[in-house]
């Protein structure tokens, strides 16, 4: 009998692995180890972000030794610019710029502003002279470095893209003009119970992202004068003021969200009940089962809403309150009574928020609001033309339109606009780009992660958050394309990559393998053949992400696909004696993906040389995904590598580091296991760090 040769690797490669999926697979040859004194390094960003207006690099750096920082000027902004340079250079690599007065050092960084004769003789002289509020000339060369603003706040923008320069062996030498396209560039944030620890990365990111005022969601803070809505979750009046202040202290404005009429579900809270059962009075409708907006006739309503506000202005002094009255009969009937009913909606709209409007004008502040029931087709010229014409309005879309020509309407009819997104891809660049064309106000990025969901922004809707990056590229330079490594800079915030190298061990999985990356003829990978694998991935002995590892193939377990069903649902892999780890990292994804949430898809257990054993079990979405599923929704893992397969599908692949918990302990082997479902387990590579990087803030 003949076989032809692709039919002939076909059928063998079944028989091998559906023998041995009999049992689980042993091998008892220890598995070759290569120690490298890079084991863990970090890079610096191939790409400033926002992206500068003008801007060149040379080649080359200014060295960190004898190098010192001089501040020229009393601003604070200046002192909150050093801060955040030594802290950069401190995460980085373990040290700090000395502040020096001039010529105590043979080189130093020097920020100041245009107020300073010789500063801008500098800048003019490089022809990189500021020329508008917030901008700011830089330069890196051989004697030193310079960061000059148009204003105090220039020179902390500056030196936030001053610490993107920094490498390894120094900053890079560069020289760059630049400036915001929108005076106003706003992020959204929560306060609750988890604020302190999420807030304190996302404030000082925001800060760094270049965005100058900050929407806070206040909804449920336990303000002095609201104690009978008091939720055990909201954020205390002490912690608004903390994370006001954390705000101001860098270089941005508070704006406090605080959702009027539509929205108002933390007014019927009940702490007494744990329901939202509480102030039926105020209930728009009497028979709604989840009550949403609140009747604006009843004359109680102010009396609870008004020093709510006045509250929120004492504690953030902010030049808006942002008020809501969005969807306001989304939920419930509005209006449901017969008195609200005969007045309109229009007419109790423009009569509650004028009310407001008014009160907070007597405190010195202005008012925003959400544009779609006002500016609605519906009741748009009932609506608008009888608010004030102050009112700040920000047009929401959350789609990647080619234009949203309402924002040209709103300002037509003579409203300061905000454009606002959220996290679709291309969202916030199409948003930014419409609000230039129509002369808008700024942009506002916007985040819907539920009352009480700011821990979701390290496990759960990380996505969320790494829009903020691109809606910071768009709002800063909206003609410029949006990098594509936001995922790996959001994880960054949270655990900066040092430069300092890490010493480990790359494991040779060679002799592991059960497929490889490329796939000729349907045998391999996930059997789809050569234009849908992963031959693009670098193998050897390759840098991926921060880490070193020695990429042969995949280790690949069964699954319940045909094309994995044949493989070995566990494999066990030996290693050298006397072998002791601090941390372990596998490169690693699935062959599928699976549609149930934190699914447990398989484990990694270590058997150490006393018998004992530690188990990581494997939840599809939180410990990895599959090659095809990019969009990262947690920080647990590391998205190190990007890619394409030769077809032009998006694939990528994640590191997972475990802090190994019993550091001191002879390993002898690693035992990965696949529960056979959609989702199988594919081991790519796997490195042993002697040192292991601290772990994000949020997983101590």
């Amino acid at each position: 009998m003949k076989f032809s040769a692709p039919s002939f690797r076909t059928l063998l490669a079944r028989l091998l692995t559906a023998l041995s999926s009999l049992a689980p697979l042993g091998l008892a040859q220890p598995l070759p180890l290569t120690p490298v004194p890079n084991a863990y390094q970090g890079s610096a960003p191939g790409e400033i972000i926002p992206p500068p207006q003008e801007a060149r690099f040379d080649v080359g750096t200014l060295a960190l030794e004898n190098l010192s920082v001089r501040v020229e000027g009393a601003q604070p902004e200046l002192g909150w610019a050093v801060r955040d340079l030594n802290r950069e250079v401190q995460a980085r690599l373990g040290r700090v710029l000395p502040v020096a007065n001039a010529g105590q050092t043979p080189a130093q960084v020097v920020i100041g502003t245009l107020e300073r004769p010789a500063l801008a003789e500098a800048a003019k002289t490089r022809g990189l002279t500021p020329d508008k509020p917030e901008g700011y000339a830089l330069w890196v060369e051989p004697s030193g470095a310079a960061v000059v603003g148009f204003d105090a706040l220039g020179a902390y923008r500056g030196v936030q893209t001053l610490r993107q320069l920094l490498t390894p062996s120094g900053f890079r030498f560069a020289q760059v003009r630049d400036y915001p396209a929108f005076p106003v560039r706003m992020a959204m944030i929560y306060l609750d119970k988890d604020s302190a620890r999420v807030n304190d990365v996302l404030v000082p990111m925001l800060a760094k992202l270049k965005f100058n005022q900050v929407l806070v969601m206040a909804d449920y803070v336990q303000w002095n004068s609201s104690r009978g809505l008091w939720h055990p979750s909201g954020a205390s009046r002490a912690e608004a003021e903390r994370v006001a202040r954390l705000i101001r202290e860098h270089g941005m404005e508070p704006i406090p969200l605080i959702e009027l009429l539509g929205h108002s579900q933390w007014l019927f809270y009940n702490p007494q009940s744990g329901k939202y059962d509480g102030n039926k009075d105020l209930w728009a409708d009497p028979e709604a089962q989840n009550p949403y907006a609140y009747d604006p006739l009843v004359p109680r309503v102010y009396e609870v809403v008004l020093p709510i506000l006045g509250e929120a202005v004492e504690v953030f002094k902010p030049k808006y309150v942002h008020i809501g009255h969005d969807e306001v009969a989304a939920n419930n009937r509005f209006p449901a009574k017969p008195e609200g009913i005969a007045a309109g909606l229009p007419k109790l709209f423009v009569d509650d928020t004028v009310r407001l409007y008014n009160y907070l004008k007597s405190l010195g502040v202005g008012t925003m609001i959400w544009h779609d029931v006002a500016f609605s087709e519906a009741y748009r010229d009932q609506i608008a033309p009888a608010l004030p014409k102050d009112i700040v309005v920000a047009y929401w879309n959350y789609s990647a339109a080619a234009d949203h020509p309402l924002l040209g309407t709103i300002r037509g009819l003579g409203f300061p606009a905000l454009g606002a997104s959220w996290y679709s891809p291309g969202n916030p660049q199409s948003i930014a780009q419409a609000a230039l064309r129509y002369g808008s106000l700024g942009v506002l990025q916007t985040r819907w992660s539920g009352y009480f969901g700011n821990a979701t922004m390290f496990d759960g809707q990380a996505e969320q958050a790494v829009a903020y990056w691109a809606a910071a590229s768009s709002f800063w330079n909206p003609t410029q394309p949006i990098p594509s490594d936001l995922s790996l800079r959001y994880r960054d915030a949270w655990q900066p990559q040092s430069f300092i190298p890490l010493p480990g061990k790359l494991v040779d999985l060679s002799v592991a393998v059960t497929r490889r990356l490329s796939d000729p003829d349907e045998t391999q990978w996930v059997q789809k053949g050569p234009t849908t694998d992963l031959s693009k991935l670098p193998t050897g002995l390759v840098q991926i992400g921060p880490y070193r590892f020695h990429i042969s193939g995949a280790v690949m377990l069964k699954g319940s696909r045909p094309a994995a069903s044949d493989l070995p649902s566990s494999l066990t892999l030996e290693f050298p004696p006397g072998l002791k780890a601090k941390a372990l990292v596998f490169l690693h994804t699935t062959g599928w993906a699976t549609t149930l949430k934190n699914e447990r898809i398989g484990s990694y257990t270590l058997t150490y040389a006393d018998g004992s054993k530690a188990t990581l079990p494997l939840e599809y979405g939180r410990h990895l995904t599959a090659w095809t599923d990019t969009t990262p929704r947690t920080l647990v893992y590391e998205p190190v590598w990007r890619g394409q397969t030769p077809d032009g599908l998006e694939v990528g692949l994640s590191a997972l580091l475990w802090n190994h918990p019993k550091p001191g302990t002879e390993i002898r082997s690693l035992t990965l296991e696949s529960t056979g479902g959609a989702a199988n387990l594919s081991l790519i590579g796997l490195t042993l760090l002697d040192q292991a990087p601290n772990p994000p803030e949020a997983t101590r």
